[in-house]
């Protein structure tokens, strides 16, 4: 197989398992939507994604939309209105521009105002996000006020992607991760094309340790503590070593793969679905972050880029 093969067969896998959320959406019943409150003034509510509201004295702020075709964020605007018929949705609060968190907020745009981290607002346009285009953007970090209930929006560098926040509710403990951890002990990302490694693994520390924390709400599954963070991170750090250990000594990515099991993590959720696409994607990574020493090999020769991974689907395995 040639390089540019390689390359079209990689460019797929990352289409289809982009597209996949929205094919579920289409040809099988999603999870029901459901609210869950979870201290006096703020909620979880979703289905197949989490989002979150905020409910102060003077209005409500919705963080992110649901997965398009669930019809979800219109679900939660009628829940909204018989619930708090005298509260507006104030402010809207994009997570990042992926659409499959953030589809449908257009839906409150009669009262509310967008807001993303800078970085989103161009994503969103250029890939005409089903979603609202955010009026309100921000570099590092925001504050809005509810009515005796602030809700603070920080920006901790490329991580996921160059434009995902976290979203902390102070007086409440709480505080808003999507797509950056998974309930418990478990792998955070089916792969890790998009990942900006280095700061991902300082931004886990941070979250992990930050004060007035005792609920996280991920982008997916039951909620979970801040230890959840250091789950990844140490996963992070550990396949980041031991690739790159098997890089320097001349291995490609076939041999990696069976000589860099991470069985000492295969206790972490997701493992045995997660493992091989993230070990796959670590390589891309440490492959364009190392510059190789020449003697005594040309790892750029042995293993140039398109170099094809087998003849597997990287993404759905064998």
């Amino acid at each position: 197989m040639n390089s540019s093969g390689a390359f079209l067969r990689a460019l797929l896998a990352i289409v289809l398992l982009s597209s996949a959320p929205l094919a579920l959406a289409q040809q099988r019943s999603l999870p029901p939507m459901k609210i869950e409150q979870l201290t006096p003034h703020v909620y979880r509510y979703g289905g197949l994604t989490n989002g979150a509201f905020v409910v102060g004295s003077e209005g409500i702020a919705v963080i992110d939309g649901q997965i398009c075709g669930s019809n979800g964020t219109q679900w939660l605007k009628d829940e909204l209105a018989k619930r708090f018929p005298r509260l507006p949705v104030k402010y809207t609060i994009l997570s990042h521009d992926h659409e499959m968190h953030i589809c449908g907020l257009e839906v409150f745009s009669d009262t509310a105002r967008a807001i993303s981290h800078v970085n989103a607002k161009g994503h969103i346009i250029r890939e005409k996000r089903r979603t609202v285009i955010p009026e309100i953007t921000f570099d590092d970090r925001m504050t809005i006020d509810l009515g005796g209930i602030e809700v603070v929006m920080f920006y901790l560098g490329p991580t996921h992607t160059d434009n995902l926040i976290q979203v902390h509710i102070p007086s409440e403990k709480v505080l808003i991760a999507v797509d950056f951890v998974r309930e418990g002990k478990s792998l955070a990302m089916p792969e890790l094309r998009d990942l900006n490694l280095d700061n991902s693994i300082r931004a886990l520390g941070y979250l992990g340790r930050m004060e007035d924390v005792d609920i996280v709400v991920p982008g997916h599954g039951g909620i979970t503590t801040q230890q959840s963070f250091l789950y990844v991170r140490d996963f992070l750090v550990a396949l980041k070593e031991r690739v790159l250990t098997e890089m320097v000594a001349g291995k490609g990515i076939e041999e990696i793969l069976k000589t860099v099991t991470m069985d000492d993590f295969s206790d972490y959720g997701w493992f045995h679905q997660w493992i091989r696409a993230n070990v796959i994607t670590m390589w891309e990574l440490m492959y364009h972050y190392r510059e190789p020493t020449l003697d005594p090999g040309c790892y750029e020769c042995d293993f140039p880029i398109g170099f094809p991974v087998g003849e597997v689907d990287k993404f759905n395995g064998p």
